[in-house]
């Protein structure tokens, strides 16, 4: 309406200003957002990398960070049970890194078989008679590293020699995307390396890997390991995937954490968007009196109000938006884990309108209440 844009306009600075509270929520829910996004991606990522149907661990683990040992001879009855294709094994563990330089830090390795996945991030093993293919590993002890803490582990120019529980190693390459959000990054082997770096037993493992075969249902077949190994927890990989994100979400308090700094943004955000609209109102009751008395309705007051709210929030979006894409990039550097998807922001342009809808409607009440006679008076 052209007399909403005109009341905007007229005071500029108090728009401006609704504006900046506006830009300021809408960082702040879009940075928390991406952090939620993002933890909960982190949280699965190694198990959504693998392609097993299925996933064997033993009873109770929680989540894929935390696992407990195997016996290794469920290996064999798992390969037993009908509509099993393969079973590949997985460790993973907390062990000291020294970096060239002699400093030490704490480092989750992960350690698989070949059959973990094309996605997971695995060294080749180049053995005698095969041909080398680009990106296999040369010779054994190599590990991988994310990207995104080669300069922590000291790996920036690759081959690097390191030590991982005292024992040598040697840094291939960096992968991308499977940064740690526990703080020690994670160091990728092959299973036979993982196993002597850990210092696991011949006779243990931690995960069971199990693809499924063609014209089996993955259900059926996941019944029936669970029927076949009682001791242990047998879960589709959707469903274990779902469990550690449930596990690092609610266990964890991290998910709530950072909800509730979103929430704060968004409350941010309508306090300011709500004093600055209703103090339009105030200095435009005038007009809305004399609007009234001439016969304008109600309807046409409120939506007044609420397009001068709905065009602040339109405006403070789009502005927010802009500006909180570049800082993401930035933030991305330190945080590699961190998650934008597309529908995020998009949802911040509706929950930006839904609070200044919110905020517009003390104002709306006040404008509406006002008496028409009042332009009359001396």
């Amino acid at each position: 309406m052209r007399l909403a844009w005109r009341n905007l306009s007229h005071d500029r600075l108090r728009f401006a200003v609704t504006v900046i509270g506006i830009v300021f929520a809408v960082f702040l829910m879009v940075f928390q957002g991406s952090l939620l996004a993002g933890f909960i991606k982190a949280a699965s990522g190694l198990i959504d990398a693998s392609d097993a149907d299925i996933w064997i661990v033993a009873r109770g683990v929680p989540c894929f960070e935390y696992p407990a040992p195997l016996p290794n001879r469920f290996r064999e009855l798992a390969q037993g049970v009908p509509g099993v294709a393969a079973v590949s094994r997985l460790v993973v563990g907390a062990t000291s890194w020294q970096s060239p330089s002699g400093g030490r830090q704490l480092v989750v390795l992960v350690g698989a078989e070949a059959g973990a996945g094309h996605n997971f991030p695995l060294p080749r093993l180049h053995t005698e008679g095969e041909a080398h293919t680009e990106g296999e590993s040369m010779l054994p002890e190599a590990v991988l590293i994310d990207q995104s803490n080669a300069a922590t582990l000291e790996s920036v120019v690759t081959p690097v020699e390191v030590e991982i529980n005292r024992r040598r190693a040697r840094v291939e390459r960096a992968v991308t995307g499977f940064g740690s959000f526990l703080g020690s990054p994670y160091v990728f082997a092959a299973y036979a390396d993982a196993v002597n770096y850990l210092g696991l037993g011949s006779e243990e493992t931690m995960y069971l890997l199990v693809r499924s075969a063609p014209g089996y249902e993955v259900e059926a077949v996941r019944r029936d390991l669970q029927a076949r190994l009682p001791e242990t927890d047998v879960w589709t990989r959707n469903g274990f995937a779902s469990r550690s994100r449930t596990f690092w979400l609610d266990q964890t308090g991290s998910g709530g954490a950072i909800s509730l700094a979103g929430l704060l943004g968004f409350l941010v955000g309508l306090v300011v968007v709500s004093q600055t609209i209703y103090s339009t109102t105030m200095d435009h009751l005038e007009e809305f009196a004399t609007l009234k008395a001439i016969g304008a309705s109600n309807g046409y007051v409120q939506g007044v109000v609420l397009t001068q709210a709905l065009a602040s929030g339109v405006v403070g979006s789009i502005i927010g938006i802009a500006v909180t894409i570049p800082l993401l990039r930035l933030a991305r550097r330190g945080i590699a884990w961190i998650y934008t998807p597309w529908w995020l922001l998009a949802g911040m342009v509706l929950v930006s309108l839904l609070m200044c809808g919110l905020a517009s409607l003390v104002s709306i009440r006040k404008a509406v209440t006002v008496e028409p006679g009042r332009v009359f008076r001396a």
